[in-house]
């Protein structure tokens, strides 16, 4: 049976943006959804500490999980992924990215650890990849999402004017991606 787990990124929380959306339209449908509490912010936000948050939900992470990951933690999960040896059965990634870019020195900080060189591997653990991400992304540069996109997955969706695809953009709710599920 299909389980989901629902990331959210750096200086974020599973209130934030559509996830809390995300995760009722689903349970509705009677899905399993989880949506991990990661510790975010200068000086408790790392790749080690993400893990041991993830590896808490070990017993439930399978060929079936769907993984839907916003922002930084696309990243996060491929590196855990690939460090662990998962498969997995779809990946949605939402503003993925894979490299500093200057923003600010607490940013780029706190998401440094998540970066690997072996991005691409992803593709061995999973067939199923899709990367959305906008045209106008205040954070995230557009070569960057487009990189992360033309690196790993099998379908790219660019959304017009969506900014980072969170709440401050006005995405409390993504109908477009519960379609994708």
């Amino acid at each position: 049976m299909d389980n989901y787990f629902l990331l959210h990124g750096s200086f974020a929380d599973p209130k934030s943006n559509w996830l809390p959306w995300l995760k009722s339209e689903l349970e509705k449908q009677n899905k399993t959804v989880i949506v991990p509490l990661f510790p975010c912010g200068v000086g408790i936000q790392s790749y080690d500490s993400w893990k041991k948050v993830l590896d808490g939900y070990m017993p439930y992470i399978n060929k079936n999980t769907i993984f839907v990951a916003h922002s930084s933690s696309p990243v996060f999960l491929c590196q855990y992924l690939l460090n662990h040896n998962i498969r997995a059965k779809k990946l949605i990634f939402v503003c993925g990215f894979n490299n500093t870019f200057g923003i600010s020195p607490d940013y780029d900080g706190v998401n440094k650890t998540f970066y690997i060189d072996n991005l691409s591997e992803i593709k061995d653990l999973c067939n199923d990849i899709v990367c959305i991400y906008s045209n106008d992304d205040p954070y995230v540069p557009q070569d960057e999402l487009q990189k992360f996109a033309d690196e790993i997955s099998n379908e790219k969706i660019c959304i017009e004017n969506g900014g980072h695809l969170n709440t401050e953009s006005g995405y409390t709710e993504f109908p477009e991606l519960l379609k994708l599920l």
